[in-house]
């Protein structure tokens, strides 16, 4: 078994955070394009979820609407 004290949880947020930002250029979307895509009027949800800003970080309801719009499998996120 794992010691859980080796998890780096700011690893797996900036992780997701490029992951995020490289399958949104991937489909040629602009940061503020794919935020009112999931239904924000500003920018700073996907620009701070994507370089983790303040630690500033997706939710799973983000993630499962990036998914849709980015037509991508939620797990991508997470590679």
């Amino acid at each position: 078994m794992k010691n859980i004290e080796e998890f780096d949880i700011d690893e797996l947020h900036k992780r997701i955070g490029d992951n995020v930002k490289r399958l949104r250029e991937e489909k040629k979307l602009s940061q503020l394009e794919l935020s009112h895509a999931i239904g924000h009027k500003s920018v700073s949800v996907i620009s701070n979820g994507e370089i983790y800003h303040n630690k500033s970080r997706f939710n799973v309801e983000h993630l499962g609407k990036i998914a849709y719009v980015l037509d991508v499998n939620i797990e991508e996120f997470f590679k």
